[in-house]
């Protein structure tokens, strides 16, 4: 058995390549459009790049939505590599469940914003190609609630990543268990 501070302990599974692609690509994706809703809605007023980042920022979300119902189909019919047999059960149930509420965020941001647009009666056009359909009618009451839902939701997935990259850097840098190399392979 390996002492709790050696790099000996490893895992001889990773995450599948396809698994760790989705997961790369939509935390990208995510960091790209927290900062465009940061920095567009500090810009006062209806400025051309406001406009443009708007749009980049939905884009962004209807992509993470897709890639994220995706990641979601791929991690049902695929098993994640085991934690650590020397975890202790409430990190455990604590990974499982910051995993599951990434999955939710991942899905619930997109939609909130989605129908935030639909309530301010502003379409979302795809990468300004693909309109997608209004799914509720203009509505200034739902306007607020869904444009407060999607702030709320934000920046409690930012807690939440935060949360789960001190945990990563936990185990790879105190734990030093070999966890990270589940989805950095090339730590092994």
């Amino acid at each position: 058995m390996a002492h709790r501070n050696s790099f000996t302990v490893h895992y001889d599974k990773t995450y599948t390549s396809t698994a760790i692609g989705l997961h790369w690509l939509i935390a990208a994706l995510m960091v790209c459009g927290f900062t465009l809703g940061w920095v567009m809605t500090s810009i006062h007023g209806f400025t051309p790049a406001k406009l443009r980042y708007v749009s980049w920022h939905k884009w962004i979300g209807v992509t993470v939505f897709a890639l994220a119902a995706l990641r979601i189909l791929w991690r049902a019919t695929h098993r994640a590599p085991p934690l650590p047999r020397g975890m202790a059960a409430w990190q455990r149930a604590a990974a499982h469940l910051v995993h599951v509420l990434l999955y939710v965020l991942m899905i619930a941001i997109p939609i909130t914003g989605y129908l935030f647009s639909s309530a301010s009666n502003v379409p979302v056009v795809y990468l300004g190609i693909v309109p997608l359909p209004r799914l509720i009618a203009p509505d200034p009451t739902l306007k607020v609630i869904f444009k407060t839902a999607h702030a709320v939701l934000n920046y409690g997935l930012a807690v939440l990543v935060l949360a789960h990259v001190g945990a990563a850097l936990k185990h790879q840098w105190i734990d030093r268990d070999g966890l990270l190399a589940r989805m950095l392979p090339f730590l092994k």
